[in-house]
C-alpha cells in the first residue's frame, strides 16, 4: 500500500506542494503549505480513528488530506478536480490499488465547498480537517493595518481545537477568538458555508456539529 510516510518522502509532491502554497500566496491567500496538509492529515485520521474505522481507512484518509490541495497548482478555480487528477496519475504512478486511488480521487475532488459534498467517510473526514483549520499561523501578511477579512478571521483565532466526546455523538469545534482583530460576524461572514459544510459532513459520520467561539454554542 501506498502511505502517508510515502508521500511525505516523495520529492515531485513536495514540489507541488510548495509550487501550489507559491501561487496562493501571489494571490493574497493564507497558508496551504506543509502545515496545512499536515494538520489535514492528523485530523482526518484523529477523526476516523476515534470513530472506530480501521488501520487501512485511516491510511487512505491521510494521503487524501496530504494532497488535497495540489490542484491550487494549476487554478484556485475548481482546485479540488484538478487535484482530483493530479492525484489519480501520482498515485496510479506510485502503484497504489486503485480501489484506495477512487477513495482518494472522490475525497479531493469533493472537499471544496463550492462543489463538494460529503459522498463517505473518507470524504466526511477530509471535509472536516480542512474546513476546520483557521488559526493565526495561517496568516502571511505581517501588517495588521493591512488586513482583509480572511486575515482578521484567522489572526484573531487564539485557539482551535477540534473533539469528538466520549458518547462519539458530537464533534465540536471550539474556538477562542480575540476580537480586537476579527468579530464573530466576521467569522461567519466567510465561513458560514464552510461550517454547514461541516455539518453534513459529521452526518455522514453519525455526529451532530457543534460550533463554539468564545465558550458560546453558535451551531
Amino acid at each position: 500500500m501506498v502511505t502517508y510516510e510515502d508521500l511525505r518522502k516523495n520529492k515531485d509532491i513536495d514540489i507541488y506542494i510548495t509550487k501550489a502554497d507559491e501561487s496562493l500566496a501571489s494571490l493574497g491567500y493564507t497558508e496551504h503549505s506543509y502545515q496545512h496538509v499536515t494538520r489535514c492529515a492528523e485530523t482526518a485520521a484523529y477523526i476516523l480513528e476515534t470513530m472506530g474505522y480501521d488501520r487501512h481507512d485511516i491510511e487512505v484518509v491521510r494521503v487524501a488530506a496530504y494532497l488535497h490541495d495540489i490542484g491550487n497548482l494549476v487554478n484556485r478555480i475548481d482546485h479540488s478536480q484538478s487535484g482530483a487528477l493530479m492525484a489519480f496519475r501520482i498515485l496510479t504512478e506510485m502503484g497504489m490499488d486503485t480501489l484506495d486511488v477512487a477513495s482518494v480521487v472522490t475525497a479531493i475532488g469533493n472537499h471544496d465547498e463550492g462543489t463538494g459534498t460529503a459522498v463517505d467517510h473518507i470524504t466526511a473526514a477530509l471535509i472536516l480537517a480542512d474546513k476546520t483549520d483557521v488559526r493565526r499561523s495561517r496568516v502571511r501578511n505581517n501588517d495588521p493595518s493591512t488586513f482583509d477579512i480572511h486575515d482578521r478571521v484567522n489572526y484573531s483565532v487564539e485557539k482551535s481545537v477540534i473533539r469528538i466526546n466520549e458518547n462519539k455523538t458530537l464533534i465540536k469545534l471550539k474556538l477562542s477568538i480575540d476580537t480586537h482583530y476579527g468579530s464573530v460576524m466576521d467569522y461567519f461572514e466567510i465561513f458560514l458555508n464552510r461550517m454547514v459544510m461541516c455539518r453534513k459532513a459529521a452526518e455522514k459520520l453519525g455526529l451532530q456539529f457543534k460550533l463554539i467561539i468564545n465558550e458560546q454554542q453558535l451551531i
